[in-house]
């Protein structure tokens, strides 16, 4: 949020994108990796060197950003209910056509895979409120798509060295991706920029941008318009300071599901229990029913958090000589103006430290009280405070609490 405090588009309400994926992992994801790597080094970039390797189970839909940990809690609940079921081995068929190279599913599995995706779809509509499609083609894991016909040969080759029968763990994982940009490219940042000019964009080196190809005829040569992932800042950065990304690098996994017979695991959230606000634990067990939705919707509310910026400092409306402004020749200090803290907390040493630690403004002091005030009005209850050790940072949480 801090890196985003600049970012034009930070309150507007648009909704995430997510989807439901089934991934491999053990050896033969590093069996995948290697093909990946391979493919792309013999045959040059195609369509599926843009995600890592997985199972479509429902593509991507919005959801409201407040329902979101209802999704987190129907993949458990679904999953759960799925675990004992779900086949221990997934059998892959080597499939290949002039433009397509893929592993398809085993009918029997592939239909426990289409129950699975419609139950999450199921749930997820009727719980998080949420258009859920699942995947109505068959299933399959694509290891090469739109690449050139005379590639094929060698792709089919590196294929044939995958063993679709080696150890897996299979994982349903919830990513999620910004709707705005999902057509442009994606770059990634390989050195420093420090902007020259106002319409510059500032980058570090690994920050990730978003580029569309049709907003470039205002950047001259050698340069491009850009949006940068990590501030959501737009600006123009030099292009030969950048290298291609790939398209699911900008995405974010929330949560996953652990397939496995022996010992089921969901990550983050298994051994949390849900609680309602009254602090018993909550059964998501039970059939679905209206009294279950409201229970699973307290459950999404149960915890809160509000991450926000200090008051106002003094040094932001004096400036940086506002120590000076207010001591006497003695060094003792007095209130130059109203917007002058009628006091300064006691230092251990000189009045000095100050400068680089400056205190809340009044009007800092008023923000902070009346947020705490806004906070009671609508019964927040608080139960910790975490504050950066900065003065003003400390203040701000005082005066929250004091309000």
């Amino acid at each position: 949020l801090h890196s985003h405090c600049n970012d034009p588009s930070l309150d507007d309400p648009i909704p995430q994108e997510y989807a439901l994926y089934l991934c491999p992992r053990g050896r033969l994801h590093s069996r995948l990796q290697d093909f990946w790597r391979e493919s792309k080094r013999q045959c040059g970039k195609n369509r599926a060197h843009e995600v890592f390797p997985h199972i479509t189970l429902c593509d991507f839909f919005t959801c409201e950003d407040q329902k979101v940990e209802l999704l987190y809690d129907v993949l458990k609940k679904v999953g759960d209910s799925f675990s004992q079921i779900f086949p221990p081995s997934i059998f892959l068929t080597l499939h290949a056509s002039p433009s397509y190279l893929g592993f398809f599913i085993d009918d029997s599995q592939a239909n426990v895979l289409k129950d699975f995706a419609v139950a999450f779809s199921t749930e997820a509509s009727a719980l998080a409120d949420c258009h859920v499609k699942p995947s109505l083609k068959q299933f399959h894991l694509t290891l090469a798509h739109r690449f050139y016909p005379h590639h094929l040969k060698t792709l089919e080759q590196l294929a044939k060295c995958i063993n679709p029968g080696e150890p897996c763990q299979w994982v349903a994982a919830l990513y999620s991706r910004d709707m705005r940009f999902v057509h442009y490219q994606r770059l990634r940042a390989l050195f420093q920029y420090k902007p020259q000019n106002i319409d510059e964009l500032m980058i570090n080196a690994g920050d990730l941008i978003y580029v569309d190809p049709r907003q470039q005829s205002e950047a001259g040569e050698g340069w491009v318009i850009g949006t940068s992932h990590r501030t959501g800042c737009r600006g123009f950065l030099p292009e030969n300071y950048t290298e291609r990304a790939l398209e699911s690098d900008t995405w974010v996994k929330h949560r996953e599901y652990i397939f496995d017979t022996a010992s089921r695991s969901f990550t983050k959230t298994e051994k949390q229990p849900n609680v309602k606000p009254n602090g018993e634990a909550h059964n998501l067990s039970m059939s679905r029913s209206a009294t279950n939705v409201v229970s699973l919707q307290n459950a999404a509310l149960r915890r809160g958090v509000l991450v926000m910026s200090h008051g106002e400092r003094v040094d932001q409306v004096f400036g940086k000589s506002w120590l000076q402004q207010c001591l006497t020749a003695d060094g003792k200090y007095y209130r130059a103006d109203l917007n002058f803290p009628p006091s300064l907390p006691r230092q251990k040493d000189s009045m000095k430290q100050f400068e680089c630690d400056p205190p809340l403004s009044c009007c800092g002091i008023f923000q902070s009280r009346l947020i705490g005030e806004a906070l009671l009005d609508q019964e927040v209850t608080v139960s910790y405070v975490y504050s950066s050790p900065a003065l003003r940072c400390v203040q701000t949480a005082q005066h929250v609490l004091q309000g």
